[in-house]
């Protein structure tokens, strides 16, 4: 009897310190949620991939860029966010400044290009989104294009340009311009722009349209949305360019996640970004969203610019410095804009 009884306690020895270990060792959370200024649809036929592929479950809170940057930073400690994956450096780089970022290993950074990620290595960039000049060819001297965002307010161009001073992608366009160009000039451009005439739309999608219908002949919105006018009508009447080499009107913008400090599933956080740097993220961002890569060895879909060439024409700017957001809305108001 003796036998029975001592095997037994060596089993609940065992149990009890097996226990002990799991309790100081506790097991990472297989699961993530992710705030995301990227709307669902977008975002959540690769974050099925990803959970296929890994079996880590992903729980998605979707909403404005912006607003979910100013629910982090009230939520701080007590926030169940593990990534933040924004919409515009600008939101990015408002999260890093207050502190709420992890820093990311360089095997993480390293595969974007410096002008891809912040410094500080807090926050890196999934996908780009270029500024370029729209413009119906079939109205417009394509031999003789402007090559700088300021010759627009010359007269010649006078109530023939279209853009969206109320849009947020425009709005951090403005914010990069101020921090390229400095208050004054980009005041004096605003103001230069509304006195000649150019014509306000709501939205991106809005300014191509107005273009093809012969409301403008030019006009200043993302790249991506005359690609999707073209996915539905390959004789859509709208081209699109860029202006000369590192002009403010080439800025670059794009997505990009961080990872929260106060997240309890960091190993779960690094293996979805590096999946967005992977050649399957990266071929979808471009080939289903029409956006670019930001990785090598990943062609961009036709009708974007080859990525070096892209990399080459884009202004330098440190893409932190798009959070000052306050700034340019009051120099719209300033302006009349809005």
């Amino acid at each position: 009897m003796k036998k029975p009884a001592a095997k037994l306690s060596l089993v609940l020895l065992l149990l009890t310190m097996g226990w002990g270990c799991q309790s100081q060792q506790p097991q990472e959370s297989q699961s993530l949620t992710i705030y995301s200024g990227r709307s669902e649809a977008l975002v959540k036929p690769i974050l099925d991939r990803f959970e296929a592929e890994t079996g880590i479950t992903v729980n998605l809170r979707a909403g404005g860029t912006a607003e979910l940057a100013v629910a982090l930073m009230e939520e701080g400690e007590a926030s169940s966010a593990d990534i933040f994956w924004a919409q515009d450096g600008g939101a990015l780089g408002a999260v890093h400044a207050a502190g709420l970022f992890m820093a990311l290993p360089d095997s993480l950074t390293s595969k974007v290009p410096s002008r891809f990620s912040n410094e500080a290595g807090t926050w890196i960039a999934t996908s780009g989104r270029a500024r370029t000049l729209a413009y119906a060819p079939a109205r417009v001297d394509v031999d003789n294009l402007p090559q700088s965002i300021f010759d627009l307010t010359d007269s010649q161009y006078k109530g023939r340009i279209g853009w969206a001073p109320a849009n947020g992608s425009f709005q951090a366009f403005v914010t990069g311009m101020r921090k390229m160009v400095g208050d004054e000039r980009t005041l004096e451009w605003l103001i230069g722009m509304r006195d000649n005439e150019a014509q306000a739309y709501p939205r991106n999608s809005a300014i191509v349209q107005a273009i093809a219908d012969g409301e403008v002949d030019m006009g200043l919105p993302n790249h991506y949305y005359l690609l999707r006018f073209k996915n539905d009508d390959a004789d859509f009447p709208v081209e699109q360019t860029f202006f000369a080499a590192e002009d403010p009107g080439n800025l670059v913008n794009v997505a990009g996640v961080g990872i929260l400090k106060t997240t309890d599933s960091p190993t779960a956080a690094l293996r979805l970004a590096s999946f967005l740097l992977s050649a399957e993220a990266q071929g979808y961002f471009t080939n289903d969203v029409n956006e670019y890569p930001v990785v090598d060895g990943v062609s961009p879909r036709a009708g974007l610019v080859p990525f070096n060439e892209l990399t080459n024409i884009q202004p330098d700017l440190n893409l932190d410095a798009l959070n000052d957001l306050e700034a340019t809305l009051a120099m719209l108001r300033e302006a009349e804009l809005l």
